[in-house]
């Protein structure tokens, strides 16, 4: 199943508002199109900005020690601060801004191009619910800690 998913039905969902503008030009005007790419750019920078760091936490704990975590049982640490103090996932937050300008590029006009950013919701909250299990399973009280510091799971004081 996994095989079909990754050679049918990714290609298909990614692609849709691409395909959707070869047949339908908006006609978006430029501060529109403008707006579009910096809510692009926003998300683009939440999502290499968070995955950045906590990639140089891991390499480097010394480097970020300005950052705060939580010292796990297990020997591991859970950023409490930065990027990750925010939100838990807070990266797929910004990946998800990044596929919605697509669908937005397409206008108003259907709902057919804003599939993908549907269909990528619900798949970032699933894997969100999958993580967060396994992360309890993996982390133990850790994890309740941890989710008790750091409350918000995509945006920072909303959910």
């Amino acid at each position: 199943m996994l095989v079909f998913g990754d050679l049918a039905w990714v290609p298909f969902t990614y692609s849709l508002p691409a395909k959707y503008l070869v047949e339908h030009d908006p006609h978006l005007p430029t501060l529109t199109i403008t707006c579009i790419l910096g809510l692009y750019l926003l998300g683009f920078y939440i999502f290499r900005a968070a995955n950045g760091q906590k990639d140089r936490f891991r390499r480097d704990p010394e480097a970020m020690s300005h950052l705060t975590y939580l010292q796990t049982k297990r020997g591991t640490k859970l950023l409490t601060s930065g990027w990750w103090g925010r939100a838990r996932k807070i990266n797929y937050t910004g990946d998800w801004i990044m596929g919605l300008t697509y669908s937005l590029l397409c206008g108003w006009n259907s709902l057919v191009p804003y599939y993908y950013a549907v269909y990528f919701a619900v798949l970032l909250i699933h894997r969100s619910i999958r993580d967060d299990e396994l992360c309890h399973q993996k982390y133990g009280d850790d994890w309740i800690e941890y989710k008790r510091q750091v409350p918000y799971r995509f945006i920072p004081g909303v959910i």
